[in-house]
C-alpha cells in the first residue's frame, strides 16, 4: 500500500484511509490503490468490514484529480478492475464498506460514498455530484444510483445543477446513515463497523449478494431467484454450521462462535 493509502486493521475491521492533500482526490493509481486494500478485504478471512474516510476534516474526497487530467489522464481512462477509487464497479464485493464521510464529496468523492453499503457522516459533511458544471457527466455510478437512492425529482436537481447537499437533508432522504459530531465519527464507524463483526460471516455476505442481485426484480420475482439455488453465498448460508449455531447459542443464552462454514 502507498502512503496516500493508509491501512489499519482492529479486530476484523480494515480501516482505509486516503491521504491525498489537499482534497483527497483520486487519480488512476490511487484507484488502483484503494482497489487493491478493497481486494484485502474480499480475500482475507480474517476481515469482515472496511471502514473507508479521507484524512483531514475538510475532504472526504474531491473526487477526479483534475490536476492529473490536466496533465494528460483521460477522462475515460482505464482506473482497473474495480472502476474509479477501486469500488464504484467492484460488485462482486461480498463484505460490507462504511463509508466515514468528515468533509466533502464531491464528484466522484459522493459516487465512491455511494459505492459503500453504509454511510456515516460528520456534521459538517456535504455532497455534491459536481460534473455537469465541468463539462462532464457523474458517470462513475452517480448518474446510475443517485436516481436508485433518491426521489426523482431530487436525484435530478443534483444531477443538473451540481448543487451541493449537506449531511441533515442527505440523512432526511436516507442517503446516511448517521450524522454525528466530526469528532465522533470515527468512533461511530467503528461502532457499527464492529456490530458487522458480531453476525455471522456468511449471513452478511448472504444479505450482500440477496440484495444485490434482486435489486432490479419485483418480490414475486426476487422469491423465484431466491429459491432457484443460483446464489450461492446464499445456499452456503443455508448448508453452513453458523445457520446452526446461531439458534443453539440464543437457546443457550451465550454468544455465537462463528465458524464461517
Amino acid at each position: 500500500m502507498t502512503d496516500q493509502v493508509r491501512l489499519d486493521v482492529d479486530g476484523g475491521v480494515l480501516t482505509i484511509t486516503l491521504d491525498r492533500p489537499k482534497a483527497n482526490a483520486i487519480d488512476v493509481a490511487t484507484s488502483h490503490a484503494l482497489h487493491a486494500a478493497f481486494d484485502r478485504l474480499r480475500t482475507d478471512d480474517s476481515l469482515r468490514v472496511a471502514v473507508l474516510t479521507g484524512a483531514g476534516d475538510r475532504f472526504f474526497s474531491a473526487g477526479w484529480d483534475l490536476k492529473a487530467a490536466a496533465e494528460g489522464e483521460a477522462i475515460d481512462a482505464d482506473h482497473g478492475p474495480g472502476g474509479f477509487a477501486g469500488l464504484t464497479e467492484f460488485f462482486d464485493l461480498d463484505k460490507p464498506v462504511i463509508a466515514a464521510v468528515n468533509g466533502l464529496a464531491l464528484g466522484g468523492g459522493f459516487e465512491l460514498a455511494l459505492a459503500a453499503d453504509l454511510v456515516v457522516a460528520a456534521e459538517h459533511a456535504e455532497f455534491a455530484l459536481t460534473e455537469v458544471t465541468l463539462g462532464m457527466v457523474p458517470d462513475s455510478g452517480g448518474v446510475l444510483r443517485l436516481p436508485r437512492r433518491l426521489p426523482q425529482a431530487v436525484a435530478t436537481e443534483l444531477l443538473l445543477t451540481g448543487r451541493r447537499m449537506d449531511a441533515a437533508e442527505a440523512h432526511r432522504w436516507g442517503l446516511v446513515n448517521r450524522v454525528v459530531p466530526a469528532a465522533g465519527l470515527g468512533d461511530v464507524a467503528a461502532e457499527l463497523a464492529h456490530r458487522i463483526v458480531a453476525a455471522a460471516p456468511l449471513a452478511v455476505a448472504a444479505v450482500k449478494e440477496i440484495t444485490r442481485d434482486t435489486a432490479a426484480l419485483d418480490v414475486e420475482d426476487g422469491y423465484r431467484l431466491l429459491r432457484s439455488g443460483r446464489l450461492p453465498r446464499y445456499q452456503e448460508m443455508l448448508a453452513s454450521a453458523d445457520a446452526e449455531e446461531g439458534p443453539r447459542a440464543f437457546a443457550e443464552k451465550r454468544t455465537p462462535h462463528w465458524s464461517g462454514r
